[in-house]
């Protein structure tokens, strides 16, 4: 039996911590930051876990994950 391939794209985007969960960085932090307010841009600093059913798929994209 072939190796299962990963989704490049998500491999790059999630991250596994270490009780299980998916973690992934919010978005609306690229550019045009400049209208934004400071305390917008820092609270998109931190990550946050996906949900139940968006985990379901990410395992279907990152098998080894």
């Amino acid at each position: 039996m072939p190796k299962m391939k990963s989704n490049r794209s998500a491999a790059k985007r999630f991250r596994k911590t270490a009780t299980g969960k998916i973690r992934r960085k919010k978005a609306f932090k690229n550019h045009i930051l400049t209208h934004k307010s400071s305390k917008r841009i820092r609270q998109l600093r931190k990550g946050e876990s996906l949900e139940k059913g968006d985990e379901k798929r990410m395992k279907v994209l990152l098998p080894y994950l």
